[in-house]
């Protein structure tokens, strides 16, 4: 099976990457293209078997499964250019949370799926998100989930879930690393601890935190009442977080949730021009 890359920026690198140090996928397999071509190129350092092509419609001609790496307002008029090209068989997966595999429907007659992946992946770990369209065969998603299982732990999303599921699963990351950034901080800032062992000591709380989850040893809510004892240190910096966190998580959901809907207008009047455009042919 040969799998396209179509823009290798963070995500499309990281799933090669990912795909390629999983055995997911053999390089010779892997068909890549990218807007500046020496971005794309570069990656040919990891195995010199990829195979670097020159547009878009080539990664479509070579691939079964073609994965579209690229910015939501671009992705329509990609798909209207490869559209002629692709057989039924064929599968297009968008990796942008924006657009719905219903829309993707109206312009491609092949399997579409949509697959949001997390930089978490990259470890071979984590979760990625899966919606099929109701067109795609059995066999298709059947491909999509023991592909991602390599990387990931697949989980099947409704469209009404897609933004929130994206902050957790892909977002997440980058939320949460903030996060500890600021805990390291302010930890060098109020105390004598330098910030060398600062960070070592949060990433090694970080990891042994994901190992304890994993592993099911506790679930948030008992991993918080074992280490806060009543009355003790703990307690009282949870009071702190209880005081002044407030409601930024809800604003942050209110936040990306915003720019999603705006995301989702432009790409909406996109389509609709499309739309337009080919009725009048």
């Amino acid at each position: 099976m040969n799998i396209g890359i179509i823009g290798t920026g963070n995500m499309g690198t990281i799933l090669v990457e990912s795909f390629i140090e999983s055995r997911a996928v053999t390089p010779s397999n892997l068909y890549l293209t990218n807007r500046t071509l020496k971005k794309a190129e570069n990656l040919k350092t990891i195995d010199s078997a990829l195979h670097v092509m020159p547009n878009a419609e080539e990664v479509a001609a070579s691939s079964d499964i073609i994965f579209v790496c690229i910015k939501p307002l671009d992705i329509f008029p990609l798909l209207n250019r490869l559209s002629p090209l692709l057989k039924p068989e064929q599968c297009i997966v968008s990796i942008t949370s924006p657009i719905s595999v219903e829309q993707i429907q109206e312009v491609v007659k092949c399997n579409v799926a949509r697959v949001i992946p997390s930089i978490t992946n990259r470890a071979l770990s984590g979760v990625s998100l899966m919606t099929f369209s109701q067109s795609c065969s059995q066999e298709m998603k059947e491909q999509l989930l023991a592909l991602f299982h390599h990387i990931s732990s697949p989980v099947l999303i409704e469209d009404n879930i897609t933004r929130v599921a994206s902050d957790i699963v892909s977002c997440g990351p980058a939320f949460f690393t903030y996060l500890v950034r600021r805990f390291i901080t302010s930890a060098v800032e109020e105390t004598e601890i330098s910030e060398e062992i600062a960070t070592e000591l949060a990433s090694g709380m970080i990891i042994g935190l994901g190992k304890l989850l994993d592993k099911g040893v506790f679930t948030l809510p008992t991993l918080q009442e074992k280490v806060c004892v009543k009355g003790g240190v703990t307690g009282e910096g949870i009071k702190v977080l209880e005081e002044e966190l407030g409601l930024v998580f809800n604003h942050v959901f209110n936040s990306t949730h915003e720019k999603y809907y705006e995301d989702i207008r432009e790409v909406t009047e996109q389509l609709e021009c499309i739309r337009d455009i080919k009725s009048t042919k």
